[in-house]
């Protein structure tokens, strides 16, 4: 099932994707050539599936998603580009194909990022793509911010590059991981679920819970699959964690313990969606497929 429900929501979210790349001048061609580049040659959508399956749990329509779907994606696209960047993780390949700044080079990658993350704040501005009343939007707004900024995301990378050749504890590893990885997990939940319109307090907090959850599964998944994938499947450099003495579950816990805790993480998951009917059942799928993929 998420398999269909997968390719569906990624046919919705790329040709939303693609209305916002259209420079507005000759001038700003190889930008917005660098900012399609790094969006649209390829990844899972991971994030604006949980947005339009979150909004769909609350018996919203997948398409009232689209502004936040698109949001999310941008900013993730966005961290991916300056994470790859020499004065980051250094990488090389991202999703089987030359980094941005490889593909075209540092500077131009560094614009690009940067046009990507004000873009997500305009998409979820953007009328043809979030019909959501101005005070529904208003909160997405703040929330993506918060979510992206150096209370979260940001916060989080910074902690991870301060962490190189640390001996993090567990409470530690996790603290930097909900920030850097599960705060735009968390927040691609919370915007699908404002975009339907129909968010009560006790909703938000159960997705909340959810979210928490599946994203920390999501990095702990990462890790293993750091260990145990290959770099033709990752589409990246397999074992680029181990070789910058970065802290990691398997590391820390080992492989077996770390596998182990995914699955103790899926079930808390989805246990938290409880309260929900039929209609989250998508939210199920995809809190299996995160600590099942390959990828």
């Amino acid at each position: 099932m998420i398999a269909a429900y997968s390719a569906t929501s990624q046919a919705r979210v790329n040709a939303a994707l693609e209305t916002l790349f259209n420079a507005p001048s000759p001038e700003l061609a190889r930008l917005y050539e660098a900012m399609r580049y790094s969006v649209m040659n390829g990844g899972k959508r991971v994030r604006p599936l949980l947005a339009y399956a979150a909004c769909e749990a609350l018996g919203g329509k997948a398409e009232q998603a689209n502004g936040a779907a698109c949001a999310v994606e941008l900013i993730h696209a966005y961290s991916l580009v300056h994470d790859d960047l020499p004065a980051m993780d250094d990488d090389d390949l991202r999703r089987g194909q030359p980094t941005t700044h490889k593909k075209f080079d540092e500077a131009c990658a560094i614009l690009a990022g940067d046009g990507l993350q004000s873009l997500a704040f305009s998409a979820l501005l953007d009328s043809r793509l979030n019909a959501a009343d101005a005070e529904i939007r208003l909160q997405m707004v703040s929330a993506l911010a918060v979510a992206a900024g150096p209370a979260g995301m940001v916060g989080g990378q910074a902690i991870d590059l301060g962490s190189v050749g640390l001996k993090l504890d567990q409470k530690a590893l996790e603290y930097m991981h909900r920030h850097k990885t599960g705060a735009l997990i968390e927040v691609s939940v919370k915007l699908g679920a404002l975009a339907s319109g129909r968010a009560e307090k006790d909703e938000l907090k159960a997705l909340q819970t959810y979210a928490q959850a599946i994203g920390l599964a999501f990095q702990v998944q990462d890790d293993i699959l750091d260990v145990e994938s290959d770099t033709e499947t990752l589409g990246k450099r397999q074992g680029a964690d181990i070789a910058r003495d970065k802290p990691t579950y398997p590391a820390l816990l080992g492989l077996d313990a770390a596998k182990a805790y995914a699955l103790e993480l899926r079930d808390q998951a989805l246990h938290a969606l409880r309260p929900f009917d039929a209609a989250a059942e998508p939210l199920r799928d995809l809190a299996r497929y995160i600590v099942d993929r390959r990828s």
